[in-house]
């Protein structure tokens, strides 16, 4: 069975570079890294809404691999809106499972507390992979007692290791 990851693009950027040390993730590992380590097929990228001037991150982003997705607003509104995909993403999950179209895990990249109820309503349907977290410190406290079969950070050594960008 072929797993699906969901990404919360704001979120994995955050977490990794207003961390301390900060760092940051080279798009090609990460994707090759879900696919290697969890299987996963399709790698959805959820973003805000669209900025001309963030072109090159959309086409690095689609290079990798990623299916972009973003967040529709207001005309009006796009200077003083943020991201805030997460209902986004929590739509999607749930239209796919409605329609029977994840037939593996859901793998969601956040640490975001938004997502708990989603999180435990897939562990009791069991259809949650892995929820992945940019930075452990920077999880929620709601995940405090989630059982560690079912997240993984990012930041983990091991993990940190295969997927930073190495400047030359």
């Amino acid at each position: 069975m072929v797993n699906q990851a969901f990404v919360d693009g704001q979120n994995l950027h955050l977490g990794t570079t207003k961390s301390r040390p900060k760092w940051k993730i080279d798009l090609r590992k990460l994707r090759t890294y879900l696919a290697k380590k969890y299987d996963v097929g399709e790698a959805y990228y959820f973003l805000g809404c669209v900025d001309t001037s963030l072109q090159d991150l959309y086409d690095d982003l689609q290079k990798a691999g990623f299916i972009l997705v973003f967040r529709k607003h207001n005309s009006s509104m796009l200077s003083v809106k943020k991201g805030n995909v997460d209902t986004d993403i929590v739509f999607t999950i749930m239209k796919k499972l409605c329609k029977n179209e994840i037939k593996g895990s859901v793998f969601l990249v956040s640490s975001d507390g938004d997502y708990y109820k989603l999180v435990h309503f897939l562990i009791g349907e069991k259809k949650l992979g892995r929820i992945l977290f940019p930075s452990r410190k920077s999880a929620s406290s709601l995940y405090k007692n989630l059982e560690p079969k079912y997240f993984d950070a990012l930041d983990a050594p091991g993990v940190k290791k295969k997927i930073a960008y190495k400047t030359t």
